[in-house]
């Protein structure tokens, strides 16, 4: 006889989740044909084949407030997945990021006695490791992006797998196809500049970038600055500046270096082999918090994944244009120590991401966890 097609519900709350989520849910319909797979996710979780039941649009926020707003709905929705839960309707639960949800769902699941399969732990490790704990309470098995978390979870008896990261699996573009595609001669020097998407990161990081910048341009140190811009930034600076919206990673291939605000584009630099400088401003109260509860010796991905300083990291004070245009002053000189040292590090650190595949290596989990 043959086992009935398993059904398995995934949770993602947010549009990068979501993104993901249609990877996995297609690794796993690919390794299950005929799973019914329900979904808290949004419209690429939809084309991959899942039945989103329910929208995460309504339930999005950015910002403290809106945040609050939203709680509520949130504790309606975990109130009627724990009442499904209970009833027998799922087989497996794989919970995807979006941890203050998230955590919740998987300890209602574990009541349930639902075995229970976390894809992107949160990043414990730099905040808050003592709910790492309660991570593996509830989920039976920890499915990690990172190559170190393996091992800061496994000491805390969490069981957790290296899968490797999402930016292994897309597409990056050459330095040459990114030129091509942007309008670029292969002699142009170009320094491309990253603000952040979000409003108070620009206003906190665009001044010292754009007069670092200028001073570089000016000097003769590159021949174009491009800005990554998001339709709502405000970049005022210099008629030199090129702001383009859209697709960052064209830009980031066709740099010779970069400066960039802490975050996921470090890592996709990395993927570019583009050297590059990171700088991050937030909230002087912020920061004395920061200092006080954070982990790990550094804040760039790079620099964690790599386990040494391999790009300079300039944080609150220390990110001043004249810092900035020293640090990257010898990234923009293709002979420079600097410069070579730090491709170097950023190839050692493409090679410990992984490589494709990683939606398989999931779903691989998640049958460990269905019953026979």
């Amino acid at each position: 006889m043959t086992a009935p097609a398993p059904r398995i519900f995934v949770s993602a709350g947010e549009p990068s989740g979501d993104q993901h989520g249609a990877r996995l849910v297609t690794a796993l319909l690919r390794r299950f044909p005929g799973a019914r797979i329900e979904a808290f996710g949004g419209p690429a979780m939809a084309a991959a084949g899942a039945s989103v039941r329910f929208r995460m649009e309504p339930y999005t926020a950015m910002g403290f407030l809106e945040v609050i707003t939203k709680l509520r709905p949130h504790l309606r929705l975990l109130t009627a997945l724990g009442r499904e839960f209970r009833a027998g309707r799922h087989d497996l639960v794989v919970l995807v990021d979006y941890p203050g949800f998230n955590l919740r769902l998987a300890q209602a699941a574990r009541e349930a006695g639902i075995p229970t399969l976390y894809d992107i732990a949160p990043q414990l490790w730099a905040w808050r490791p003592g709910r790492a704990s309660r991570l593996g309470r509830y989920a039976q098995r920890v499915a990690v992006i990172l190559p170190f978390e393996p091992a800061f979870f496994g000491s805390l008896g969490v069981p957790a797998t290296f899968v490797g990261h999402p930016l292994a699996e897309r597409d990056w573009p050459t330095r040459a196809e990114a030129r091509r595609a942007l309008g670029i001669s292969d002699s142009q020097r170009v320094l491309a500049v990253f603000p952040g998407s979000r409003t108070q990161e620009v206003e906190r990081l665009w001044p010292s970038f754009r007069e670092a910048a200028s001073r570089l341009l000016e000097q003769g140190a590159c021949d174009r600055v491009l800005v990554a811009g998001t339709a709502a930034g405000r970049y005022p600076g210099p008629d030199r500046f090129t702001v383009l919206g859209g697709e960052p990673t064209r830009l980031l291939a066709a740099a010779d270096a970069a400066i960039v605000k802490s975050g996921t584009t470090t890592l996709e630099a990395a993927m570019c082999g583009t050297p590059l400088v990171v700088a991050y401003r937030v909230h002087p109260l912020s920061a004395v918090i920061a200092r006080r509860v954070m982990r790990v010796p550094w804040v760039s991905l790079v620099n964690l994944v790599a386990g040494r300083l391999i790009v300079p990291e300039l944080l609150q004070d220390l990110a001043t244009a004249d810092r900035l245009a020293q640090a990257v002053r010898p990234l923009l000189d293709p002979h420079s120590p600097e410069r070579l040292a730090q491709v170097e590090g950023l190839r050692e650190v493409r090679e410990r991401l992984g490589s494709g595949g990683a939606a398989d290596r999931v779903a691989a989990l998640a049958a460990e966890l269905l019953p026979a």
